[in-house]
């Protein structure tokens, strides 16, 4: 009769040790849970903000495209240059280190940069002269940016 006591107190003694592994793979696993679903939504901003430049790219592209669009050539390296605010903006508007002017579109931006003319852009007759644009665009979604950017031949 005395064993059977004995042996009760250790079965709760196991039980506790049990539920304390238990406990611990439930806060291991809750933990888990949460960083998937941070990371989740960090691909998801990723996702949003390239979709909001590439929307933004097209929107620049079709302005250049106009045949009334014209736009001064850009003058010395800096203003030559991929526009270095593009990691920054957060508004549209004129920046003169650039020389670039932010247009808004949608949650992002989008800038054109006349970067010369060539007689040997892609997909242009030979021989026939061709503006090329920078059209730079910026999509910003929570905490991310992306930021897109093509060279556009108009002839």
């Amino acid at each position: 009769m005395m064993a059977f006591h004995a042996q009760r107190g250790m079965a709760l003694l196991v039980s506790l040790v049990f539920l304390l592994l238990l406990t611990l793979i439930g806060i291991s696993s809750m933990q888990n849970a949460t960083l998937q679903e941070k990371m989740a939504g960090s691909v998801s901003l990723r996702n949003q903000s390239f979709q909001t430049a590439e929307a933004a790219l097209r929107v620049g592209e079709s302005a250049v495209q106009l045949e009334s669009f014209t736009l001064a050539v850009c003058s010395g390296t800096s203003q030559c240059a991929p526009p270095a605010e593009s990691s920054t903006i957060k508004a549209a508007g004129f920046n003169s280190t650039s020389g670039v002017t932010w247009i808004a579109s949608g949650n992002g931006f989008y800038g054109v940069q006349n970067i010369g003319t060539t007689l040997t852009a892609v997909n242009v007759p030979s021989n026939t002269s061709a503006t090329l644009y920078r059209v730079t665009a910026v999509g910003i979604a929570g905490n991310s940016r992306s930021v897109v950017e093509s060279i556009y031949a108009k002839y």
